[in-house]
């Protein structure tokens, strides 16, 4: 009896072992439950094979046919003035020959549509129809080429089972779609019983199919309809597991014991905010009553605090610092990098002042100490903040990965906050929650502005507030893109507006993606290979970086002005030297890497260039640009991309944040172009998506409903005993890979 758990080999028949491999290796295809799941990506409307006979200009034709020639041809591109390739082939079918042409910007990827359409490759080929030079072409071809290897079926068995929509599979070396279309049939066929996951009543209230009937529909469809219906019912069950996971850690959190911290006569909150020389936002004071209202609680807050580029999420979370501290506790601020830790540490030190020297001489009666653990720092340094977080004395402190150390005690940590928390693996967090005697509440933080389906998928066992209204004083930001491929000279352009700007006694940021020119390939941003429809892409050229520019800069286009480099390399303490004295204003220029990307605040700097702008996502982007124009003097960023297509998925990147400053709209645009793994942090580009069928833009109404669902049920049947296919389904999640990307919320 064949499984869903039986090898993959069970349903292929007479495929060669050369063959059997690829699919098992290639695809990581191992059961017949794998090569179910294994879903087409697109689908192409054949209708029926044409006939050739009688054409017409724009017809969509399906065709059987053989290459019969294969020519590759060199050209000059008369828009860049390179070289460019184009491979020839002809089409023989059962009428007219067909011309097809396929463009390529480099050989390699010439070389590879050679090798697809060499000559005596038969297949089904699907375009319009159209007239060059007196000559039928196809135009935009697609094909399904048939295999030869000996003991497989011939064309007739292919063409005979292509109907009105045929699946397009994710595809690896050696693998056709074909292959995977015929393995999936034979599976369709010998499978006997498909497990459903989904409860009765949860199909029937939200018109879900039934397993069965959507591994058919979504393998073997006869209408458009079919798929979508299919599509659903597979995405529903995912966001329904998951939700099931989120839903039972929202609830083991409510039950977990915490110390209430109510914030005591509050004298400390009170005497800073007296202080303020600003009123807060109506944002600030509103999202301050919902996490005060959540530390008065007998379990553990449990928020995520998310919020534009100086929006003053920084502020919001010392004001809760403060409170517990009111409350006779400690609160810990964790940060990923140690620029960023010092840059915390300061800013808090100076917005508290006398506040935060409690207990000397020089310090107010209603203050604290804050201090300062990183991994930097020497024994001798470490020795006195480390006794004041044992005893108490210290109400505040601030550190990176130092913190989680074992030598680090706390008397009574109440709060722990955690700057860019996607930076941080559950691991560490817990290892700093361990550290205190009950289960300390928790405020992450995040400038990355999250859309409420992914605050709802991927965030969900954490409730979510969000600060979208800037502060008075923050100046607009207008950025460019500078397109070298295009305008070579612009370049020189940008350097001379640097120049400009520091003459008129302002700051600018040079932004890099490497540290130095030998650096290893991995250092650079991670390239594909292959792009999703399996062609090959070119080589990444060589990147900037923050050694060779900083050097060319000084001794070329900004010679006479003060640059200086920051990257992670560098010592700590140069490091911090180098940040102190360019908020000192003893800097002009300060090339660096993505190190600057959040926490750092130097209101005299106006300008940023962003080198090879392209190989940086939309929100890093957008972080980036949010060093510049805080100090109320207008900001200039400047994106500067060596990308040639002004077309490409790149291009449109640059230009989504040059056209908005809005954050929440370029998170959309970000989960749009790039895979929901690169967006949440589960996987690198090329790598599979955490989330197999979701996207959580497109499937919005889906992922509300399921979360409904799974509230739901958990309410009747906290232990899922009435669906223990479900209850096994969020097992395998919670234990799962996956299982840890959902806890690193």
């Amino acid at each position: 009896m064949t499984t869903l758990d039986s090898p993959l080999a069970a349903v292929l028949g007479r495929t060669t072992p050369a063959k059997r491999k690829k699919l098992e290796e290639g695809l990581g295809l191992r059961t017949v439950g794998d090569l179910l799941r294994h879903f087409p990506r697109r689908y192409l409307e054949t209708g029926r094979l044409t006939k050739v006979d009688d054409l017409r200009i724009g017809q969509f034709l399906c065709v059987v046919g053989e290459i019969v020639r294969c020519d590759l041809k060199t050209y000059n591109d008369r828009r860049t003035g390179r070289p460019a390739f184009r491979v020839e082939a002809l089409l023989s079918t059962d009428g007219p020959k067909l011309r097809m042409t396929f463009f390529a910007k480099n050989k390699h990827t010439a070389e590879w549509h050679q090798r697809r359409v060499a000559v005596g490759q038969r297949g089904v080929f699907m375009g319009r129809a159209d007239r060059f030079r007196d000559e039928w072409q196809l135009t935009n071809p697609a094909m399904i080429i048939f295999g030869h290897a000996e003991g497989e079926e011939g064309e007739e068995s292919i063409v005979d089972q292509i109907g009105d929509l045929y699946p397009i599979y994710p595809l690896t070396k050696g693998v056709e779609t074909w292959d995977v279309s015929r393995a999936v049939r034979a599976a369709l066929g010998q499978v006997d019983g498909f497990p459903e996951v989904l409860p009765d009543p949860v199909r029937e209230q939200y018109d879900v199919l039934d397993v069965r009937t959507a591994y058919d529909w979504v393998h073997t469809p006869d209408r458009r309809d079919q798929v979508e219906r299919a599509q659903h019912r597979f995405r529903f069950e995912e966001a329904l597991v998951t939700q099931v996971v989120l839903a039972r850690r929202r609830r083991a959190v409510r039950e977990l014991g915490a110390t209430a911290r109510t914030g005591g006569d509050g004298a400390l909150q009170v005497a800073f905010d007296e202080r303020l020389p600003f009123t807060l936002t109506e944002g600030q004071r509103q999202v301050g009553e919902q996490i005060a209202h959540d530390l008065a609680q007998s379990h553990p807050m449990n928020r995520l605090l998310q919020g534009e580029v100086g929006s003053g999420k920084t502020l919001v979370a010392l004001r809760a610092m403060l409170r517990v501290v009111d409350s006779g506790g400690q609160a810990a601020l964790l940060a990923p990098t140690e620029v960023l830790a010092q840059q915390h540490y300061r800013s808090i030190v100076t917005m508290l002042g006398d506040l935060a020297q409690g207990g000397t001489i020089f310090g107010s009666a209603e203050g604290t100490r804050v201090d300062l653990l990183t991994g930097s720092m020497t024994k001798t340094q470490r020795t006195e903040p480390l006794l004041r977080a044992a005893s108490g004395e210290a109400g505040i402190v601030i550190g990176t990965h130092a913190l989680l150390q074992d030598q680090v005690q706390f008397a009574d940590l109440g709060l722990v906050v955690v700057d860019e928390q996607h930076r941080f693996g559950v691991e560490q967090r817990a290892a700093l929650a361990d550290k205190a005697q009950v289960p300390p509440h928790l405020l992450v933080m995040t400038a990355t502005p999250i859309p409420r389906t992914v605050a709802m998928t991927v965030f969900g066992d954490l409730e979510v507030s969000t600060l979208r209204e800037l502060p008075a004083g923050r100046a607009p930001i207008q950025t460019n893109v500078v397109p070298l491929a295009e305008q070579p000279t612009w370049l020189g352009r940008a350097w001379t507006r640097v120049r400009e700007e520091v003459e008129k006694g302002h700051q600018v940021y040079v932004v890099c993606p490497r540290i130095s020119g030998d650096d290893a390939e991995a250092d650079q941003p991670e390239v594909l290979d292959v792009d999703d429809d399996g062609n090959p892409l070119p080589p990444p050229r060589s990147l900037e970086a923050v050694e060779e520019v900083a050097e060319r800069l000084a001794s070329g286009p900004l010679a006479g002005l003060r640059v200086a480099r920051l990257h992670g390399r560098l010592p700590a303490d140069e490091k911090d030297a180098t940040m102190q004295a360019f908020a000192r204003h003893e800097i002009d220029v300060l090339v660096s890497t993505t190190v600057i990307e959040v926490g750092v605040d130097v209101a005299n700097a106006t300008t940023m260039v962003i080198l090879d702008a392209d190989r940086f996502g939309v929100s890093q982007l957008h972080q980036l640009r949010g060093r510049v124009g805080r100090g109320g003097l207008p900001g200039l960023c400047l994106l500067v991309t060596h990308a040639e297509d002004p077309l490409s998925d790149a291009r449109a990147r640059l230009d989504a944040v040059a056209s908005t400053t809005d954050g929440f709209v370029l998170s959309r645009v970000d989960l749009e172009q790039r895979r929901e793994g690169d967006v949440l942090g589960a996987t690198q580009a090329g790598r599979r998506s955490s989330l197999q069928n979701l996207r959580v833009l497109r499937d919005e109404d889906t992922i509300v409903a399921a979360r409904e669902a799974a509230e739901g049920l958990l309410e009747h049947d906290p232990g899922l005993t009435e669906a223990p296919l479900l209850a096994d389904a969020v097992l395998d999640l919670e234990r799962s890979q996956q299982g840890d990307f959902v806890d690193r919320s």
